[in-house]
């Protein structure tokens, strides 16, 4: 790096967010823009360490000490060109990654990590202004056809990679617009939809093929995909929500997480929603205390709600690492996520026993009670009520945000007699299912994770694809490259 010190001379500073009290009036992004100088000082940070840990912490393995040293010496397309070896779609994972590579920074064992979220967002962004961003067609067809199924970032990664070896590839979507969990799942304020609609556009002129409204399985047959398709890739995703099974569960007001984020995002969209959750001016309960839920408190404040409270089992995360959390393992620390920000009362270790009701048919309140892990009477650990605790909060509207636990069985997966593992998820070898020319990837083959993990699951499973299709792989996997660069 042409600046060594500079780990020592610069603290991390990431762009400026709209006041709290302005962002809840809208659905937009509210991270303000800084002059290129902010990307340059943060990306001199980098400590080119000599064992770079955040290959490690990336899933993808992007190489972020080579982009940091361009972006540091201000080669804004060797930074780019650099970023775009290992990772499809930068322009989401700089918004809403949570960034193990952070977690893995080197930088971190002493003082706060290199921003790298930030600093990739910064580089793709001036890709895109500087008209960088070209389609990817490949010179030559291969004359083989591939169907992908599901349009999430695993979908699209994977059609991205076996485009650009030369198969013909078409996505198919059941939604009435491409983009899966990015579109539906992540509210405009995390990641504004015109930003998925670039990148199709580039994927488009690429080569390749999008269909919508396409439900294998229901409106399209399986038949039909066989026939005219040399493999399948199954990115349907983990979309059935863990649920809450208690007494009063049936009453009016209750409602799974995603269900209410996707309503949302498509009012925001302009559809018309005929049955979506109205909160405003209701005291609103968020069960479950990771990004969805997160996302739940940012869209009740921006839709009115009276009051926004978020339940966790588990205890309070502590401020920082612990002896038992040391690096660069992921910091299990207290994070505060700009929702929580703009209001949200964040209670833990409460366990929910009922929901309750003043008329019977609408949800009232929730009674819960303090818990704590403790050894049980058959000698394990387990979480213990704690007596004398128990207490009702009052709401009008309920969001369980807990989690998910496989992919939809109804549909392809039953229907091509797919083998599903002990948590329900797609079984595979090698991303191939038990049904030789159909592949999964992504949630639906991992379980519920992270979009970099999504991408990567996409890039994977491409390579196999591919080697099922030609006989061997034209594609290098992303730690492959990572090696190369080293």
């Amino acid at each position: 790096m042409r600046d060594v010190k500079g780990f020592m001379k610069f603290d991390r500073a990431t762009p400026p967010k709209e006041e709290a009290t302005q962002r809840v009036q809208h659905f937009k992004e509210f991270v303000l823009a800084v002059p290129e100088d902010h990307s340059v000082t943060q990306a001199a940070r980098c400590m080119d360490c000599g064992i770079p840990f955040c290959h490690n912490g990336c899933p993808l393995g992007n190489l972020i000490p080579d982009f940091n040293e361009a972006v540091h010496e201000k080669n804004w397309k060797k930074a780019y060109d650099l970023l775009i070896e290992t990772n499809n779609f930068p322009e989401f994972t700089g918004r809403i990654c949570p960034a193990p590579c952070e977690g893995s920074c080197v930088l971190g064992i002493n003082e706060k990590p290199v921003a790298i979220e930030y600093i990739e967002k910064m580089i793709i962004e001036t890709a895109f202004e500087r008209d960088w961003v070209k389609p990817n067609s490949p010179l030559n067809r291969t004359g083989k056809r591939v169907a992908i199924v599901g349009s999430g970032p695993a979908g699209l990664a994977c059609a991205d990679q076996l485009n650009t070896v030369g198969h013909q590839v078409t996505v198919f979507e059941r939604n009435s617009r491409i983009g899966g969990l990015l579109r539906y799942g992540i509210p405009d304020f995390k990641l504004e939809k015109h930003l998925i609609d670039r990148r199709i556009e580039v994927l488009k002129q690429s080569g390749i093929e999008f269909t919508v409204n396409a439900d294998i399985g229901a409106n399209v047959s399986w038949e039909e995909i066989n026939i005219e398709f040399d493999a399948v890739v199954l990115c349907i995703g983990s979309t059935i929500p863990r649920d809450l099974p208690i007494p009063g569960r049936e009453l009016k007001g209750i409602h799974f997480a995603m269900d209410y984020l996707e309503k949302n995002n498509k009012q925001v969209a302009g559809d018309d929603i005929p049955d979506s959750v109205q909160v405003e001016g209701k005291n609103v309960v968020v069960i479950g205390g990771g990004d969805t839920g997160s996302d739940c408190i940012g869209t009740s404040n921006r839709l009115g709600a009276n009051s926004v409270t978020q339940l966790e089992i588990l205890g309070k995360p502590p401020e920082g690492r612990t002896e038992a959390n040391p690096w660069p393992q992921w910091p299990m620390v207290l994070r505060t996520s700009s929702s929580h920000e703009e209001g949200c009362e964040r209670l833990w270790s409460l366990m929910t026993k009922e929901f309750v009701s003043q008329d019977g048919i609408h949800v009232s309140g929730l009674k819960t009670v303090q818990v704590e892990w403790g050894v049980t009477d058959e000698g394990t650990r387990g979480l213990q009520e704690i007596d004398g605790t128990e207490q009702v909060i009052p709401c009008e509207r309920v969001f369980l945000a807990m989690g998910f636990l496989h992919p939809q069985k109804e549909g392809i997966v039953e229907r091509l007699n797919l083998n599903v593992d002990d948590r329900g998820n797609i079984s595979t070898q090698n991303y191939q299912t038990n049904q030789a020319k159909v592949f999964a990837a992504g949630d639906a083959r991992r379980g519920q994770s992270l979009v970099v993990w999504a991408i990567s699951e996409g890039r994977e499973a491409a390579i196999e694809v591919d080697e099922y299709l030609q006989g061997a792989s034209s594609t290098l996997r992303s730690k492959e490259v990572s090696l190369l660069a080293v």
